[in-house]
């Protein structure tokens, strides 16, 4: 990151950046592991005492078989039925599986998201989120159409997208931009968001496919196209700096199908 890049670091005064707020799907999956693992302990307990107390008959033997069969019945119970909600409530009708490819450049230099930590090898929340792959992944039930729209993939990353600028985590700190910052060319920039969109749908299963770059005026409220493949999967652009109407930038997977043919637009 160059030096007129405003970056947050620990001892530094930092910008706060919060996780939004779980999705339904998060909270959901969240309660079911917690109490699958609460009944896994009452049942065990159950099963303990069975064996160490077999011998004070058979009443005491039905009520500890009560400890098991019903912490079993209502964890199944809350598992089927919370799963029937969430796709009866489901704006997606179901689960889905959608990826766009992004870029984010600060003055002419591109910037990463900031790497993931633990088994989960994702920076975001379980429903969305990124790998370390410039990909932007929806996997899960999407409850309200918002969910996956470009700024809550911001906010769930820790990041901030608005009309005036951009917050995002990186390995080197928060990057913050807003409108007006300086460029090391000494122009003032200005937060930009394009997308390259599959714009002929009857292509959607075919290997060639017709796309159009579109400059966003709400980058935040942007919404997605449902595709698992990138293309035709959206190739979005992020961009601070100087203000243009097209971008020259494009996403390495957009790059590759363009040179095997498969992509023609402008």
């Amino acid at each position: 990151m160059f030096a007129t890049s405003v970056l947050a670091h620990g001892g530094e005064e930092e910008t706060a950046v919060e996780t939004v707020t779980q999705t339904l799907e998060d909270s959901i999956r969240s309660n079911s592991i917690k109490i699958v693992v609460v009944t896994s302990i009452l049942i065990l307990g159950s099963v303990v005492l069975t064996i160490l107390l077999r011998h004070l008959g058979e009443k005491v033997k039905a009520i500890l078989f009560l400890g098991i069969v019903l912490p079993t019945l209502f964890t199944t119970v809350y598992l089927v039925a919370s799963t029937l909600y969430l796709n009866s409530v489901s704006s997606s009708g179901g689960p889905v599986h959608w990826h766009a490819d992004y870029q984010i450049w600060d003055c002419g230099q591109q910037i990463e998201l900031t790497d993931p930590e633990g088994f989960s090898n994702r920076v975001g929340s379980a429903t969305f989120h990124e790998h370390n792959d410039n990909r932007i992944h929806v996997e899960g039930v999407v409850t309200d159409p918002q969910e996956a729209s470009l700024g809550k993939f911001f906010d769930f990353v820790g990041g901030k997208l608005s009309e005036d600028g951009f917050e995002l985590p990186t390995n080197e700190g928060t990057a913050v931009r807003h409108n007006g910052d300086g460029c090391p060319d000494g122009r003032d920039g200005k937060l930009q968001a394009f997308v390259y969109k599959i714009i002929d749908a009857s292509t959607n299963q075919k290997s060639n496919f017709l796309y159009k770059q579109s400059k966003l005026e709400e980058p935040s409220t942007y919404i997605l196209s449902p595709f698992g493949n990138v293309p035709p999967g959206d190739c979005i652009i992020v961009e601070f700096g100087q203000e243009r109407e097209k971008t020259n930038k494009l996403c390495d997977s957009y790059k590759l199908q363009k040179l095997k043919g498969n992509l023609y637009g402008n």
